[in-house]
């Protein structure tokens, strides 16, 4: 995938978890970058149990699977970040 649907799996991912967890989002540029390194933390784990798994073909069926595990990359990454970070008070 190019640059440009990488920026557009990371918005919509972003979005889409952000929705899941609740609480709101982060913005489109919080959203966008929670939904790449969700991309990233995804597509390890997804590296790590189904080691088989192609991303490669370009189409839409791994367009969508890319947005869903980005979603539950980034779905992971707000569940560390909340929780890291659940008894601090803001200043």
């Amino acid at each position: 995938m190019g640059f440009i649907a990488w920026i557009i799996v990371g918005l919509i991912a972003g979005f889409l978890a952000s929705q899941l967890m609740g609480k709101g989002g982060y913005g489109v540029v919080g959203d966008v970058i929670v939904g790449l390194i969700g991309a990233v933390i995804g597509g390890f784990l997804v590296r790590l149990f189904v080691p088989d798994f192609d991303f490669s073909t370009n189409n839409m069926g791994a367009f969508i699977a890319s947005i869903v595990v980005a979603v539950i990359g980034a779905i992971v990454l707000i569940f560390l970040v909340r929780t890291l970070t659940k008894g601090r008070t803001s200043v």
